[in-house]
């Protein structure tokens, strides 16, 4: 028969396709996740988050090590073990002929994805890019901008150092005039942190940074009213949400902010490497691209996607994360993440004295991320005293202004059982300590 260069290509898209969209799950699995999603489906979110049994199941859908107590999921979060086995599948495929698999089978599985995460982020497939981080994307923006010399950026202390650097060499190159908030933290009052920024707003003002969630303490900001706000006023609004999105049940047009940026490998337990870039549609067209396309000046949202050589596989292998992320379901996944936070930090405050806290206990406010210090010690005694053998306690360091702490963030791969001994080991290291002198 002879070859038919047509045909070939048909059967190989195919394939391709098959393979994004096949189950990675053998029977007796599949079986297991549909017999506990039945049960659980009959509670309450807040009933589901202290079932232990069910979060049980779902730490073993991961592969994070026994030994290690991993309490920085505020970093980068672990992959279920869909995620790795999709992108392990995908990079084999691809490796069978890289420009011809790679670039013209599953590379056109993009619009697909692009519909699938405009969905979970409830806004038109046509206003997000697939990037690789959030600091590309938040940067696509801050560089891309239309500011002139003079113009004035409202940003914090506590934003993100990758974003505040940004904004600092656009400041030194362009000439557009940086004026900083400083919080302290925790923060219950939205009129009050609203009025940090409204009180900073001039007529020279035309962007406003927002962090919706500071990585630093998990304070969640009223990014939504300091956006409105800001467009009553005529300034763009940027939102920084490599902590919010897939962390807690938001969308991003409740928000509606003009820009926005994510991870996707932090909450939502994408592959390493993957994020996403919100353009409001009448924005598109005057944001220029970082990296250079044809017509940087279209209005098609896929102008942002010129990023050369990257890795479709893990690009593709984020569908099987979103589908993980609905099957817990995001109220059940944030009342989850809520719960174990207010459960390490009670019993802390019971047996732990000299304890303070800059994270809020209240759900409006906070949800997995807390962050703490103890009189008389430093973060970084703390820091090293739970990582010391045998305890092998992952935690995060925070030095930044007016705050240096120990950050706590667990996911919903992690126990009660944990929280137990991790306050069982702070409180045990901060004694060992006290008693050397």
């Amino acid at each position: 028969m002879p070859f038919n260069r047509r045909d070939f290509i048909h059967k190989l898209g195919r394939a391709a396709g098959s393979l994004a969209f096949a189950s990675l799950l053998n029977p007796a699995l599949a079986k297991s996740l549909e017999k506990e999603h039945n049960r659980i489906a009959r509670l309450t979110p807040e009933a589901s988050a202290k079932d232990e049994a069910f979060w049980r199941f779902i730490q073993q859908s991961y592969t994070v090590s026994p030994t290690i107590l991993n309490l920085n999921n505020g970093g980068v979060s672990p992959q279920p073990k869909v995620v790795q086995e999709a992108f392990e599948r995908y990079t084999r495929y691809c490796n069978e002929g890289p420009s011809l698999y790679m670039w013209r089978f599953l590379d056109l599985g993009r619009q697909a994805l692009r519909e699938k995460l405009a969905d979970l982020a409830g806004c038109s497939p046509e206003t997000i890019a697939i990037n690789r981080n959030a600091s590309e994307s938040l940067e696509t923006i801050i560089f891309g901008m239309r500011l002139e010399k003079g113009d004035e950026v409202i940003l914090s202390k506590q934003d993100y150092p990758s974003m505040i650097n940004a904004w600092k060499q656009r400041a030194k190159r362009d000439g557009i005039v940086l004026k900083w908030l400083n919080f302290d933290m925790p923060m219950e009052d939205d009129d009050f942190v609203v009025k940090q920024y409204v009180d900073a707003f001039t007529a020279k003002t035309k962007v406003a940074h927002i962090t919706h969630m500071i990585s630093w303490t998990g304070q969640i900001l009223p990014a939504k009213k300091i956006i409105d706000a800001a467009r009553k006023r005529g300034i763009k609004s940027i939102v920084d949400a490599a902590h919010s999105f897939a962390q807690i049940d938001f969308k991003i047009s409740d928000l509606d902010p003009d820009y926005l940026g994510t991870s996707l490998h932090k909450w939502l337990c994408a592959p390493f490497g993957t994020g996403m870039l919100y353009v409001k549609k009448e924005n598109i067209a005057e944001l220029w691209p970082m990296m250079a396309s044809s017509n940087p000046e279209e209005e098609d949202i896929r102008k942002f996607e010129s990023l050369g050589t990257r890795s479709i596989a893990a690009e593709q292998a984020i569908a099987q994360a979103i589908n993980f992320h609905h099957y817990i379901g995001i109220e059940r996944k944030q009342a989850r993440l809520f719960y174990l936070k207010n459960y390490w930090v009670e019993k802390a405050k019971k047996e732990i004295p000299g304890i303070r806290f800059y994270t809020s206990m209240k759900p409006e406010y906070s949800c997995a991320i807390c962050t703490f210090y103890v009189e008389g010690f430093t973060n970084l005694e703390i820091n090293n005293s739970l990582f010391r053998d045998p305890h092998r306690i992952h935690v995060g360091l925070v030095n930044e202004e007016n705050l240096k702490g120990v950050r706590v963030s667990p996911n919903v791969y992690t126990l009660t059982e944990d929280l137990d001994r991790f306050v069982r080991v702070l409180k045990s290291c901060l004694k060992d300590k006290e008693d050397r002198g």
